[in-house]
């Protein structure tokens, strides 16, 4: 089912559609199939125009068993099509769902528009000539049912037969069969009569430029090749495989023609030394992760902090606690990595806000890294990652170039004679001097005790540590180049200001639409820099009576807001691991206008 959303999505990009993705599968590789937990769906939502989210209820369910039908009906509203694959309605699969009658032979489906078609009979009966197993004939069922979808939206197959032709290159039946498989799905929509209709989507209005689908790991993982390419250092990924970021360490390790070196290391712990190992070299040391991965690299990123080198820690987040839902998505790991150390140890956080942003807050992530010489943690979650969208790819010039301004000479005058001192600061950015090693006369010591300001000595002074914990502090708190808070406010007449942060960008900008067009005043803000956050950030939230922050998770960025700007927030916390709908978003919105 993911492959079938990606090849339709792929062709719905292709044609010039806006767009939106909600993959959504178990954590298992082998689920239990035909039971509700094992069920794998793909949402998509297009359009003619900006769209934000995949959207709240499907105008189409394909279900190709009673458990995607059972698992996905709660979502389609009344009047909505459904197509079923009656090929696996059974006793037994209908009882493994907890269904004693079949839903397609009593009331239950009355109120849709139901196709009730043997799927599976019919793809076995076009692939006949193929001389496949009934077992591989039938795993075809997904692209005949791509084929009579894109039919029925209008959809080119061009760009799936190529896809099909190049994966099964070696294997001649399979890739036939499929492709014979797609184009019968087509051709039933096109000759049948119980599809007599069928819709158009025309491409959407947007800026001139060149436009590509992508998903938030990809888009991430551009963005970290483009700023390493920006800033001239090399990238080293330190990385262990962990759900839903290991797209990143599969990407990346695709690159070393633009001088990207990965290394998949035994554990957690290892990845992110070597990740801090290759900055202390002069590269640009990136480690990737989700939550427990956060948990086990703490001492690490502690470590960081204290030897003041670049590096970008990316968590991925998803549900939790523990293994918690490994391919659910949450935003529950902001106090874990703003505070998950031991000690003072200050360390700025970037959030991502859509999946074709996820570049520009990678590109973001390392400037501040390697201006400031200070790890970076840079957060998605599991619906950015997995999620796509339409990207704008940008021209090169437009991103900004990183300089990583190693030290090449002597920095202190002696008694009598010039030395280096690594931790002599820049008086603008309080970043310490990085100095390759083997660059002559520069050989110093650092490490994870406290070191002397300025020499770099070990030194256990209780106000030269004040000073080194004020100053890594202060560096933190006064990183250029943190935009002001934006707040988007058309009458300028909203009591209301609806703040978000992460992968809420999208729900909460469709739920803000929807109030506004019932006619209520309602502002809105988003927060990218979560350390250190906008210097105005006060000021926005005390210019209204109410300030609403959504979150997936119990209320972490309001407790950061509250403590911060003694601000009365209001939070909306849902921990279930799917993202926002904007209807629910709609009515808590609106039902926040009214008790002003």
């Amino acid at each position: 089912m993911q492959l079938t959303g990606d090849r339709f999505t792929a062709e719905t990009a292709s044609f010039g559609n806006d767009l939106s993705t909600l993959p959504n599968f178990p954590a298992e590789i082998r689920a239990p199939a035909g039971t509700l937990p094992g069920v794998s769906s793909f949402q998509l939502h297009f359009a003619n125009y900006d769209i934000l989210t995949p959207g709240d209820a499907p105008d189409v369910l394909v279900a190709m068993n009673p458990a995607a039908l059972k698992a996905n009906l709660p979502d389609v509203p009344k009047g909505a099509t459904i197509i079923v694959d009656t090929g696996d309605f059974t006793p037994r699969a209908l009882k493994k769902v907890g269904w004693d009658a079949n839903p397609l032979e009593d009331n239950t489906l009355s109120a849709y528009k139901v196709h009730a078609l043997d799927l599976s009979g019919i793809t076995m009966e076009a692939l006949a000539p193929f001389g496949l197993s009934r077992k591989d004939a039938s795993r075809s069922k997904n692209m005949f049912a791509l084929g009579l979808l894109s039919w029925m939206y209008g959809r080119s197959i061009d760009g799936t037969v190529k896809f099909l032709r190049e994966k099964f290159a070696s294997r001649e039946a399979i890739r036939d069969a499929n492709i014979a498989a797609l184009q019968a799905g087509w051709n039933y929509g096109e000759t049948t009569e119980d599809f007599a209709v069928s819709y158009e989507v025309k491409p959407a209005a947007m800026p001139a430029g060149t436009y590509r689908n992508i998903t938030g790991n990809l888009a991430l993982s551009y963005g970290l090749v483009a700023a390493a390419r920006q800033s001239g250092l090399p990238l080293f990924l330190g990385s262990y495989p962990i759900t839903p970021a290991s797209d990143i360490l599969h990407e990346l390790s695709k690159h070393k023609r633009f001088g990207v070196r990965t290394f998949q290391a035994e554990d957690e712990v290892a990845a992110i030394g070597a990740a801090l190992g290759a900055s202390f070299g002069g590269a640009l040391g990136v480690t990737t992760t989700s939550g427990p991965g956060v948990a086990l690299k703490g001492e690490t990123v502690g470590l960081a902090v204290s030897l003041e080198l670049p590096l970008v820690i990316v968590d991925v987040q998803r549900g939790g606690p523990s293994t918690g839902l490994p391919t659910k998505t949450e935003q529950a790991d902001l106090l874990q990595v703003l505070y998950g150390r031991n000690g003072e140890s200050p360390v700025p956080v970037v959030a991502a806000s859509s999946p074709s942003d996820c570049f520009h807050a990678a590109i973001e992530a390392v400037r501040i890294a390697v201006t400031y010489r200070t790890p970076v943690f840079l957060l998605s979650d599991g619906y950015l990652a997995n999620g796509s969208e339409p990207w704008h790819v940008p021209d090169v010039e437009s991103l900004p170039v990183i300089h990583p301004n190693f030290a090449t000479e002597l920095n202190h005058d002696g008694e009598g004679e010039r030395d280096f001192w690594p931790y002599l600061r820049d008086p603008e950015t309080l970043a310490r001097p990085w100095a390759v090693p083997g660059t002559p006369g520069l050989e110093h010591r650092i490490g994870g005790i406290e070191k002397l300001d300025g020499p770099g000595t070990i030194s256990y002074d209780p106000n030269n540590h004040e000073r080194m914990v004020r100053l890594r502090q202060a560096k933190v708190d006064g990183i250029a180049g943190v935009p002001d808070l934006e707040v988007e406010d058309p009458s300028g007449a909203a009591r209301l200001l609806v703040v978000g942060w992460g992968s809420t960008y999208g729900p909460i900008g469709a739920a803000v639409r929807r109030a506004r067009k019932a006619g209520h005043n309602v502002a809105q803000a988003h927060l990218r820099h979560l350390n250190p956050m906008p210097a105005n950030t006060g000021d926005v939230l005390r210019a209204y009576d109410r300030v609403l922050v959504p979150e997936m998770n119990l209320g972490q960025l309001a407790l950061l807001l509250r403590g911060k700007y003694l601000v009365d927030v209001v939070g909306y916390n849902r921990v279930r691991g799917l993202p926002f709908k904007a209807e629910e978003l709609a009515d808590v919105i609106m039902e926040e206008v009214g008790a002003l």
